[in-house]
């Protein structure tokens, strides 16, 4: 029996070492996502505010260009991991509104149809934002460092 608990616990350990990796990896493809996102809508604001408008979304020419730099810029700040948890969620909320007004028939279907929740188009991008909402950023994020540097003066002090 202790054989197996040090092996446990050895594979714990090297398994926790991926979290840092992991955290980076979803960080930079769906930021990067997210970036790209923003950025086509920032480039086509009227279609933007037409398809928010044919969604009955209050103030769609407000709400085109908040939700257009959120995503560009979020999608930044996410790769680079700083306020991360934060930019998380407002992207969650996001993608939150994006099922609630553009795909309410698949976020209907949540309990009675989980492959259409699941296959709609906000899914990835919800499931993502909410990882690094509920784990952070990792180690390889300027949140970390900050962390760690302030922590670090605090207690030199």
């Amino acid at each position: 029996m202790k054989l197996f608990e040090k092996f446990y616990r050895l594979f714990v350990k090297l398994a926790n070492l991926l979290q840092s990796p992991f955290l980076l990896a979803i960080r930079f493809y769906w930021g990067w996502l997210f970036f790209q996102a923003g950025w086509g809508k920032l480039h086509s604001i009227p279609h933007v505010t037409d398809f928010f408008q044919s969604l009955h979304i209050p103030l769609p020419g407000v709400n085109a260009w908040f939700v257009s730099l959120l995503e560009c810029f979020g999608g930044w700040f996410l790769m680079a991991g700083l306020g991360s948890r934060l930019v998380a969620f407002l992207l969650a909320f996001d993608m939150v509104i994006a099922y609630i007004t553009a795909d309410s028939d698949a976020l209907k279907a949540i309990f009675t149809d989980s492959d259409k929740f699941v296959h709609a188009a906000p899914f990835a991008f919800l499931f993502a934002t909410l990882v690094v909402l509920a784990f952070g950023p990792g180690k390889f994020s300027l949140d970390w460092l900050i962390a760690r540097t302030l922590f670090r003066k605090k207690a030199g002090a």
